[in-house]
């Protein structure tokens, strides 16, 4: 008997274990950030009114796809510990909610426990991000500078991967004399090289010139072929393109890192 109830009370706790495990695995980074706060998205709609929202994401991403009423206060940047407690002072009774991309997003966990670490109090992250929302509640969504929004406007991932190009592959691509190559990183991340040397012409995500790389491409008929670091900032710079009318452009799959990655699998060979 008393086998039989420990073996029952072993599969109770393997039950509540593997839900518990399915869970984090849709919000892996609550397993990351034990100590974070965070918020689940129907109770972030019922307190929207009476908190501060927070995007941590860059400009271009903000500007692209916000929650409606979001500050931009990029985690990256060297003044956000500055910007989040003027925020907080200014606004002492309030939560301060920040949010980034997504459920795989770390951005928001980090923005959180980073404000945790310098005493900014009552600081939670809404980790189900930005698309979760939009799609949820598109009047309170902006996307390029309106609101609501549509969501059928809204590019799914899989739309995102049919413009995606082997590294391999892209490098080839970049030898036809009917291309335009855009390295998109930012000037940190460049480090002043790129990877189609005499080729390629360079322009940050959040500087206006890559308007007028848009349009070079348009008037000129040519094929766009962009790459970023990590193959996912690009994600966001599909909206632009599509809203100028380019529907002729790839990205290069994984970025730099996929790129090098790709070298070095060949060096072993």
């Amino acid at each position: 008997m008393k086998r039989l109830r420990l073996l029952s009370l072993l599969m109770i706790f393997a039950l509540f274990s593997s839900l518990s495990f399915a869970k984090n695995q849709e919000f892996p980074g609550r397993d990351i950030y034990l100590g974070t706060d965070y918020i689940e998205i129907n109770d972030f709609k019922s307190q929207f009114n009476h908190v501060i929202v927070v995007d941590v994401r860059s400009k271009y991403e903000y500007q692209t796809l916000r929650i409606k009423d979001a500050k931009n206060v990029p985690l990256n940047s060297r003044s956000f510990v500055k910007d989040m407690r003027d925020i907080r002072s200014k606004n002492p009774g309030k939560k301060i909610v920040v949010y980034c991309n997504g459920k795989t997003c770390m951005k928001s966990y980090k923005a959180a426990s980073k404000c945790k670490a310098r005493d900014i109090k009552n600081v939670v992250a809404f980790d189900a991000g930005v698309m979760d929302w939009a799609k949820t509640f598109p009047d309170k969504a902006v996307l390029l500078g309106k609101s609501p929004i549509d969501p059928s406007k809204l590019i799914a991932k899989s739309r995102f991967k049919k413009h995606l190009v082997d590294p391999e592959k892209f490098a080839t691509m970049v030898q036809d004399d009917n291309v335009a190559v855009l390295d998109v990183r930012d000037r940190f991340q460049r480090m002043g090289m790129g990877l189609f040397i005499g080729v390629e012409r360079q322009a940050n995500l959040d500087d206006d010139s890559i308007n007028q790389h848009i349009k070079n491409s348009i008037k000129n008929k040519k094929t766009m072929l962009i790459y970023d670091e990590a193959g996912k900032q690009v994600r966001w710079l599909m909206y632009r393109l599509e809203a100028n009318g380019v529907s002729d452009y790839k990205f290069m799959k994984g970025g730099t890192r996929g790129y090098f990655k790709k070298l070095k699998e060949r060096m072993r060979i």
